[in-house]
């Protein structure tokens, strides 16, 4: 079956994901590949009648990529094909490039990561994530090796206005802090590819403790967001030489921006005093 020349965060991961489904529900992955631009005209019989398969099938297939069921699925494919494409499409570095090509390519990369994932955002699970750290009585942050850097970012920022938290880089004591949260807790794990193990376990072993449990990762099918109770998504298109630790790293921090302008928009008037009194003592020492 020919497949859709079309670039988005969705068909990406829709085939990106393909050997990984069912075969009925690779029946469905494989008709909107080829045919993206007519799924916004059918309805979910229609779907399932062209595919081979039941409305049910479609169903699921759609759950997989979290969405909320085929209306919602339909919903944002069609909101992604419309949008014009990325001026900048995801370029990779080559042997011999001189540094003005190098520096526009990045560029280039950093834009379209930021632009993508601004596209996959779900509203409702960003607000909910945004009340849930708000009210924690104690944040978890779990990430290693380029992950830890976004947790630390997110860290340095939570503890300026106030919030008990700890960004965690080794495994262990991922686990041991993990394991002494509770209700009203909240933990946070960053992985791009959703299958860090270490990251997976500390996770699991929060939720296993009663706090609930929120994931940065990209978006698609992934270990990490099927156990988080609000996963949140990173674009996936990138493709290409290391490129997982440039336009991802900065797309995470983009979610992780949003999730604190968030919590300081909504507790203005606690979290605005605290930031300007930790920046003029910060200021003493600089």
């Amino acid at each position: 079956m020919r497949i859709s020349t079309i670039s988005t965060p969705i068909l990406h991961a829709v085939e990106e994901h393909l050997q990984q489904l069912s075969q009925q529900e690779r029946r469905v992955a494989e008709y909107i590949l080829a045919s993206s631009a007519s799924i916004v005209d059918l309805g979910i019989r229609e779907l399932a009648g062209k595919c081979g398969v039941s409305p049910a099938t479609v169903t699921r297939f759609c759950k997989v990529f979290h969405f909320k069921g085929y209306p919602d699925f339909k919903m944002k494919l069609a909101g992604e094909l419309a949008q014009k494409p990325a001026h900048n499409a995801y370029q990779d570095v080559i042997a011999g490039n001189d540094l003005r090509t190098i520096a526009a390519a990045i560029e280039a990369n950093h834009v379209a990561s930021i632009t993508d994932t601004t596209r996959l955002l779900d509203m409702e699970q960003l607000q909910q994530a945004v009340q849930a750290l708000c009210a924690a009585g104690r944040i978890d942050l779990y990430g290693v090796a380029t992950s830890s850097i976004v947790a630390q970012d997110f860290y340095q920022k939570l503890i300026r206005i106030g919030k008990n938290c700890t960004a965690f880089a080794d495994p262990h004591m991922q686990i041991t802090s993990a394991s002494t949260l509770k209700a009203g807790d909240a933990a946070i794990a960053v992985s791009y590819s959703g299958e860090t193990p270490e990251t997976i376990a500390a996770l699991r072993c929060a939720k296993d403790s009663g706090a609930l449990t929120i994931c940065l990762t990209h978006y698609g099918s992934s270990t990490l967001a099927s156990l988080a109770d609000i996963p949140l998504f990173s674009s996936s298109l990138e493709e290409g030489m290391r490129r997982g630790d440039m336009a991802s790293r900065i797309a995470q921090l983009h979610l992780i921006d949003i999730l604190f302008m968030g919590m300081v928009s909504s507790g203005f008037e606690d979290y605005v005093p605290k930031l300007e009194h930790s920046y003029h003592n910060v200021r003493n020492y600089r």
